[in-house]
């Protein structure tokens, strides 16, 4: 049987993986998530999430563990909006993406004995304009913080979001069709 492992301390993919009717022990992965300068946005959510995955693997003892790594970023006009540093940079995000489309990108990986497989999943969102104060009005709420592009599409901003293209869980964290494809091949369809 095999023992699957998300190398993810988030609770939103914890949620998500869970909700799609997996079991698994969660062992989140310590790596360095500085962008390179040479990156473009999906090399670089790739790199971290096969990164996380073989770090992962590597602590686990166990040949049948399979680890799923997976790292998610926004993007707009070639500019990666990861997880704000402070309420100012917060901000900062929220300015660049209001009235616009953007991108959500998440990198997947799978690791096993054999191999790390990796695909990337990319969901457009479309933002209304928004002013200073609701804004700070958001951050004063705490929920920015964490996410990358300083905001999260399950929570309240997403009464700015009117369109998105894509898949809607990959702008929550966990791109659910993408990762259930590639496990599938591990487990099988009936194997969670």
């Amino acid at each position: 049987m095999h023992r699957l492992i998300l190398a993810s301390a988030s609770p939103r993919r914890r949620e998500l993986l869970a909700q799609a009717g997996y079991s698994f022990e969660v062992l989140p992965a310590h790596i360095n998530e500085d962008f390179r300068p040479d990156e473009d946005p999906i090399g670089y959510v790739l790199r971290l999430a096969h990164e996380k995955a073989e770090a992962v693997y590597a602590q686990v003892a166990d040949r049948e563990a399979i680890v799923l790594g997976a790292d998610t970023t926004v993007t707009l006009d070639g500019q990666i909006l990861a997880k704000p540093e402070d309420t100012a940079d917060a901000a900062r995000m929220l300015r660049i993406l209001s009235g616009r489309t953007h991108r959500v990108i998440s990198g997947i990986a799978i690791a096993t004995a054999t191999a790390v497989e990796v695909a990337a999943e990319v969901t457009g969102v479309q933002f209304l304009a928004l002013n200073d104060d609701e804004i700070a009005a958001y951050i004063a709420t705490g929920e920015p913080m964490d996410k990358a592009g300083a905001y999260g599409i399950q929570g309240y901003a997403a009464k700015w979001i009117p369109r998105i293209e894509g898949c809607y869980f990959n702008v929550v964290g966990l791109p659910l069709a993408l990762v259930s494809t590639m496990l599938d091949t591990h487990f099988g369809r009936q194997g969670r």
